[in-house]
């Protein structure tokens, strides 16, 4: 069964869903890939104007597949794949929604924050728990300090609490919280909305968004990456995925 779920909802408008439901969607090279290659097929269609993304079973996406990065011959890999990912989906010319439930956790929330706009159940979960795996947040926090102010930056951070959804909706993480048998109708709503603007004026709004940001993107995910790889090959990161896979509190030297 496909990893990432590619459906053209309408004549405009594209639905990638994670199918990872197993792992809550927990985030592999394999649907990194996957999800970087469908954004891509539905930029290069000219008709396309919008991109859903979702995720299949309780959750959106709770992060890292902790199994998977436990390999230390894979973490450069995975890292330059959550950039290139994240990359991908604030660069599309596409408006990306991301439309929550359940959780949205460590990487799961930084692709929701890399999208436009963030509609999320009641009662969903998000957060970064990087620290407490001997992680540094850095991929993520190149588009916390877009949204969110410095003080919430340093509680989701440092703290690693996860929030609800309306906290999460006052910082300015989330655009939209409602129930969840109106996730589809609220999202619809707001694709009507992008609709009736025009096409590329919508676009180059969005991209003069970007523009007028003293630093890119680009230029922020290549330093943030250079910290996140720092920590990911330290001690601490080997002892706290071990521990998170072995179900343990985690062993912090001094």
């Amino acid at each position: 069964m496909p990893v990432v779920l590619i459906e053209k909802q309408s004549a405009h408008i594209t639905r990638v869903t994670l199918n990872r439901p197993e792992r809550r969607n927990a985030l592999t090279i394999e649907l990194l890939t996957e999800l970087t290659a469908a954004i891509d097929l539905a930029s290069a269609d000219p008709a396309q104007r919008i991109l859903i993304l979702r995720g299949a079973g309780q959750a959106f996406c709770t992060g890292l597949d902790l199994k998977e990065a436990a390999d230390e011959k894979k973490a450069h890999a995975t890292a330059e794949m959550v950039a290139k990912t994240l990359l991908a989906i604030s660069q599309t010319r596409l408006i990306t929604i991301a439309v929550v439930h359940g959780a949205a956790v460590a990487g799961g929330a930084g692709i929701m924050s890399a999208c436009d706009f963030v509609v999320a159940a009641e009662r969903t979960k998000i957060g970064y728990p990087e620290v407490r795996r001997g992680l540094v947040a850095g991929l993520v926090m190149t588009f916390l300090r877009r949204q969110v102010r410095e003080r919430d930056i340093r509680e989701l951070l440092l703290t690693s609490e996860l929030i609800g959804a309306e906290r999460a909706r006052a910082m300015g993480l989330v655009n939209r919280v409602v129930p969840p048998n109106e996730l589809e109708s609220e999202t619809k709503n707001i694709t009507d909305a992008i609709l009736e603007g025009a096409p590329d004026a919508v676009t180059n709004t969005k991209r003069l968004i970007e523009e007028l940001w003293s630093t890119s993107v680009k230029e922020d995910v290549a330093v943030a990456l250079r910290h996140h790889m720092q920590a990911r090959e330290s001690a601490e990161a080997l002892e706290g995925i071990a521990a998170f896979n072995q179900k343990r509190a985690p062993s912090w030297s001094r």
